[in-house]
């Protein structure tokens, strides 16, 4: 049986007085790759800011190993954190910084390491994304794409154990997202690492990822390899695998009747 890397207990979150998460149970199995997978709102997201210790759950545990994310404070939370590598959506580069500065950032804030190691890690983890020769430019002189990349190579300076990517192929090309997915998984079992990826790309899921899960109704409502969910004969995975239009996820936000709507907006003028 797989090690879990990552386990969420009985996770219940409340935002903003709505509750995003209840009750979640989910696991993410040591090396591999998971695509975390679900609606739009459905609180994707929030299971990465969970792992990171950037919110705590109003009740339920987050463990990361043998450590209980919410229960970690201060110092702590920081050590913790730089066993966790992160890719945003749109990379988070510094504009003002090259590439080589970008990567060489976390190297210079967290260790002690001389300049002279520095820039051999720097440029070791640039060549693993394929842009060793982009050390010198700007993020504003590299592609969509190829930001996104240095990006990762940032996330890994410090040799994570764990890489959280969210959405890393929103507003991709076709040749860019093929890239980006292949890196993902290159870097994954080279290194041994874990990873979660944040994604709506269906169709790409079945080469990405190794386990997937998807969160809908504020739990994880169905686990298992691409394959298992592609012939899932649950109308809410169904549907989102299909993209169909139709079924459990309503193209409508629940709204009262159209004549009550009209009269209470008249009574506000």
């Amino acid at each position: 049986m797989t090690e879990a890397a990552i386990e969420l207990h009985d996770v219940t979150v409340r935002l903003g007085g709505r509750t995003i998460l209840e009750n979640l149970n989910l696991v993410i199995p040591a090396g591999k790759v998971t695509a975390v997978m679900g609606p739009s709102g459905a609180g994707k997201t929030t299971v990465l800011r969970l792992v990171t210790g950037q919110i705590r759950p109003d009740s339920g545990e987050v463990r990361v190993g043998d450590t209980q994310v919410e229960k970690l404070d201060g110092k702590a939370l920081n050590r913790f954190r730089r066993e966790i590598g992160v890719l945003l959506q749109n990379g988070a580069l510094f504009t003002d910084l090259t590439c080589f500065d970008n990567v060489a950032l976390p190297l210079r804030e967290h260790t002690d390491l001389p300049e002279t190691l520095i820039r051999r890690l720097v440029l070791l983890k640039l060549q693993m994304v394929g842009l060793r020769g982009a050390a010198e430019l700007y993020p504003r002189e590299l592609s969509g794409g190829m930001n996104r990349r240095v990006a990762t190579a940032r996330a890994m300076a410090l040799d994570p154990s764990i890489m959280l990517f969210d959405e890393p192929f929103a507003g991709l090309d076709p040749i860019s997202l093929g890239v980006s997915l292949r890196l993902i998984r290159d870097i994954n079992h080279a290194l041994g690492i874990t990873s979660i990826v944040i994604t709506h790309d269906v169709d790409e899921v079945s080469e990405l990822a190794d386990q997937c899960a998807i969160i809908a109704d504020r739990q994880a409502v169905a686990t298992g390899t691409p394959s298992e969910l592609t012939d899932s004969d649950n109308p809410l995975v169904r549907q989102f695998m299909q993209g169909l239009p139709d079924g459990p996820v309503p193209f409508h936000y629940p709204a009262q009747d159209l004549a009550d709507d009209l009269l209470a907006m008249e009574k506000r003028r």
